[in-house]
């Protein structure tokens, strides 16, 4: 794998013809909407195909992976393309591997909402383990805010990957009702009918895994928050589901190196099943999300939950939402809106900025003046090679995506560069 950052007076077919590659691929795996307006910084991922199969009349795409002993997901995951249409041709090029040796398999977690462009969920299924559906809010009586993700959880199936239902008490804008924690935690009547409404959903809407999410726990709820991941776990396990507990670092957390003292990293690891270690990022933010904050400091964190979970244990978050910021930045009242990463670069392009990339904290950016003048800061393919990069470092079980609820062509070119993505059974 090569990723070629793109210079003045690049083309995609001088970068194709530089290193051997056809310009459709090119275009084609990473997502390019503005192929013949490239934006200089920008970052391209380049794969050679080791086996490729010309369409031929009458061939269908089952016909095709079984001919050459591949899963109809791994054809998909090689040639993404195809989900966005009904159809292929004869003459066209699909691939059936690569050349880059993978390194090892891994289990990935998308986060998404109910509402997901269908056509988008589709494209992303075939690189899932599992699909996390953000969320059912709890109540302080132990009862659950439903939610429409039936459809989701049964186009999830038919792809072979695990939905998994997310409880919370946050709602869809991050903003946490504490109170609800501490009755949920402190009222076994509340507990046991939150465990029994969890288990009557799951088995009602076709769950095959529950996620919890408390973001903070206060000192004084520590132990019995351990005690309820744990209690639910038990009786999860028992009706044959698994259980993640999601730890969430604060920026604060992370820059400092002061760790809330509520999370009880090695019981919260004994506890649950797997624990994910994601911080979300919401569609606005008035804070520098974790995302863009010096590598060095974010090891810190990863190296304090390594030292307390057994890494095989641990999912590595990958929040790939990008921000644009009005300056100057005042913090707590810049309000940066949400942007994904092929809007950054649309944008890049629409205002004729050059990309940079900050290397301390692996993340790519941008200046524009119109009336204000604006800073835009998003992860590309560089900054996503240097997530799995510690990820494979710490030997963690596998990444989650916040979210997918756009499509990011290049992050997913890369995993399925590097890994087989692990499949369940069910």
């Amino acid at each position: 794998m090569i990723i070629y950052v793109v210079q003045s007076g690049d083309t995609v077919d001088s970068i194709a013809a530089k290193y051997g590659i056809s310009v459709t691929r090119l275009i084609q795996e990473n997502g390019l909407r503005r192929p013949y307006n490239l934006v200089v910084g920008d970052a391209l991922v380049i794969l050679y195909p080791e086996v490729i199969h010309t369409v031929v009349e009458g061939d269908t795409l089952e016909g095709i992976a079984a001919s050459y002993g591949i899963s109809l997901m791994e054809l998909l995951r090689n040639n993404f393309f195809l989900s966005d249409r009904e159809y292929i041709y004869p003459g066209e090029e699909l691939v059936i591997s690569y050349k880059d040796p993978k390194i090892g398999n891994i289990s990935t977690n998308g986060y998404t909402y109910p509402f997901i462009n269908r056509d988008i969920l589709r494209k992303t299924l075939p690189f899932l383990t599992y699909l996390t559906i953000f969320n059912y809010k709890i109540t302080a009586q132990g009862n659950l805010n439903d939610i429409d993700d039936r459809e989701i959880i049964q186009i999830a199936k038919a792809y072979d990957v695990a939905p998994i239902m997310l409880i919370s008490t946050v709602s869809e804008r991050g903003e946490q009702d504490l109170s609800i924690q501490q009755n949920i935690l402190n009222n076994e009547e509340a507990q046991e009918n939150l465990i029994k409404n969890i288990l009557s959903m799951m088995e009602s809407k076709g769950y095959l895994g529950l996620n919890i999410d408390f973001q903070y726990i206060h000192p004084s709820n520590r132990e019995r928050f351990v005690d309820f991941v744990k209690r639910v776990t038990n009786e999860l396990n028992e009706e044959g589901y698994f259980v993640f507990e999601t730890i969430t670092p604060s920026s604060f957390e992370v820059e400092t190196g002061i760790i809330y003292q509520g999370i009880d990293y090695k019981g919260l690891g004994e506890a649950a099943n797997g624990i994910v270690l994601l911080s979300y990022a919401w569609g606005f933010s008035y804070g520098l999300p974790i995302g863009i904050l010096p590598f060095v400091t974010v090891r810190k964190l990863i190296d304090y939950a390594a030292a307390q979970i057994p890494t095989d244990r641990i999912t590595m978050g990958i929040p790939i939402i990008g921000y644009v910021w009005q300056l100057p930045y005042i913090e707590g009242q810049t309000k940066a809106n949400a942007i994904s990463h092929e809007n950054a670069v649309e944008l890049a392009a629409e205002v004729g900025a050059t990309i940079q990339y900050d290397d301390v904290s692996q993340t790519s950016y941008f200046h524009y003046v119109k009336t204000y003048e604006y800073l835009v800061l998003f992860k590309d393919a560089r900054g996503i090679d240097g997530i799995l990069n510690l990820m494979n470092e710490y030997n963690f079980h596998g990444i989650a995506v916040w979210n997918i609820m756009s499509f990011f062509a290049q992050m997913w070119l890369i995993i399925n560069s590097r890994y087989n993505i692990n499949r369940l059974t069910f």
